[in-house]
């Protein structure tokens, strides 16, 4: 689709370095000038609690997150309408913004701005979540280091942008949600393929962490429902008798971001980093040893299996390594291995569903003794390496297919950023495009498995960094 686009006819020097070039007919200016911030707020405490998300906008809080806030909370909030444009103060520096298609209230460390005159305030959203964009809100940002950081209202204002035409922005918006339509698409036809293909991964997997390799071998009853009937000479253990297990300490605000420290602390969000997709190589923090023994935090050694114990993340069974001794927070659980093959329990707690076992209420949550009792079937120690041996063969194709498919959601994640980018900041012309588009119904968008999360919870977030996300609730 981009290949059929062309620069405009005629560009201009805009006068801004970040900017550069800018179509003729563009005009630079100042984002007050067409912007200004709402500062309502809802004394009586009523009005829908919204949520500002990275992948979703502007949504309703029980949406985002399980937590709750009290009526002496939102009295605190500020009125967000229909039209208005949502900025996370201390996220802006990551392209926090929505335009909000709903009526309600939001955190009171978030900043609500309304337009003014006409405009397709769509188009500023776009335009200010591109890189470039994103680059100055961070330039500009105030604080005490990555994260910590809040974009003034007056520093926002003043930052110049090039702005076509309102008849424009719109082509350009249509243009884009064409666009971003098809790309959708394509991900969401690859996220069910790898759906598929873990779905026989598992199947695999689970036959020979019950049964083993032999399809003849005798069988007898576990006296476990899940499990079934295991091979005879193998044991059925409470976890607890393999690895010893410990759940993760709360990490403060104020000690997060720490860069280059003895210890990683880790956070549910540091098993999405890249390159953290078996093993944890790398960290968003770190602490001395000083700060960990202040805090309480039991130090895991290397080769210990992390995994979330609460919230959404419980329910995605993620299950990592650590390739160095960390600490880790509190909505994370570690354990030791100790009587059995790390690769093989590694390969048995991938099995384990536990979110099935978490319990009930409305945060999914499942503690230390919880897991310690999970009864497994444990087989003799060389018929553990022959399972794994086993497995890494007849799982290899199904895992080179699940990467082939994930590289390509990468890369259109990139092609769309990047259409985006060059679209809204003039370097491609879609004016024409926009005008032979089809009629499209208005959809919902179907969503997607978006890989790094930090929604926010936006609950007491005037006493934190605004940015918590649904599976690193502090207080779940």
């Amino acid at each position: 689709m981009q290949n059929d686009l062309k620069p405009y006819p005629a560009y201009k020097d805009s006068g801004v370095p970040w900017l550069g070039q800018a179509p003729e007919h563009w005009n630079v200016r100042r984002i007050k000038s067409m912007f200004h911030e709402k500062d309502e707020r809802r004394c009586d405490g009523t009005g829908v609690l919204l949520s500002l998300t990275r992948t979703r906008g502007i949504i309703p809080h029980s949406e985002a997150t399980d937590r709750l806030a009290g009526a002496e909370n939102l009295s605190k909030y500020k009125v967000c309408g229909v039209g208005d444009l949502v900025m996370n103060r201390m996220q802006a520096w990551s392209g926090m913004f929505a335009l909000s298609s709903l009526e309600g209230v939001v955190s009171p460390d978030y900043s609500v701005f309304r337009a003014v005159g006409s405009c397709d305030v769509k188009y500023f959203e776009l335009l200010f979540r591109t890189p470039p964009a994103v680059a100055q809100f961070a330039r500009l940002s105030k604080g005490i280091g990555s994260g910590f950081n809040r974009l003034y209202t007056e520093d926002f204002g003043g930052v110049l942008v090039a702005v076509p035409p309102t008849d424009e922005q719109s082509s350009i918006v249509r243009y884009l949600d064409h666009a971003d339509r098809k790309v959708r698409h394509v991900i969401l036809a690859r996220q069910q393929l790898i759906k598929l293909l873990t779905e026989q991964k598992q199947a695999i997997i689970q036959r020979a962490v019950t049964r083993g390799l032999d399809p003849n071998v005798r069988l007898k009853p576990s006296g476990i429902p899940w499990l079934g009937d295991v091979p005879e000479q193998w044991d059925v253990e409470p976890m607890k008798r393999i690895a010893l297990f410990k759940s993760g300490v709360g990490f403060p605000v104020n000690r997060q971001g720490g860069i280059g420290l003895e210890i990683p602390f880790l956070r549910v969000s540091d098993m999405t980093r890249p390159g953290n997709e078996q093993w944890i190589k790398s960290a968003n923090s770190t602490v001395s040893r000083e700060t960990a023994a202040e805090l309480g935090a039991f130090l895991f050694p290397a080769n210990s299996i992390i995994f979330p114990k609460v919230g959404g993340a419980l329910l995605t069974n993620k299950r990592r390594l650590l390739s160095i001794s960390s600490c880790i927070d509190n909505n994370l659980m570690g354990c030791v291995v100790q009587g059995a093959t790390l690769s093989y329990v590694f390969t048995l707690m991938q099995q384990l569903d536990l979110g099935r076992l978490a319990k009930p209420g409305p945060v999914p949550a499942i503690g230390e003794s919880e897991v310690e009792e999970i009864r497994v079937a444990l087989p003799p120690s060389d018929e553990q390496s022959a399972i794994v041996r086993y497995l890494d063969g007849a799982t290899a194709s199904l895992d080179k297919a699940v990467d082939a498919a994930r590289r390509e959601i990468d890369l259109l994640r990139e092609y769309r950023t990047r259409l985006i980018a060059d679209v809204v900041t003039g370097k491609l012309d879609v004016r024409d495009a926009a005008a032979h588009l089809p009629d499209e119904p208005e959809e919902q968008p179907e969503p997607l498995d978006e890989e790094p999360v930090a929604e926010t919870s936006d609950f007491d977030a005037e006493e934190s960094d605004g940015d918590h996300s649904e599976d690193e609730s502090r207080d779940a």
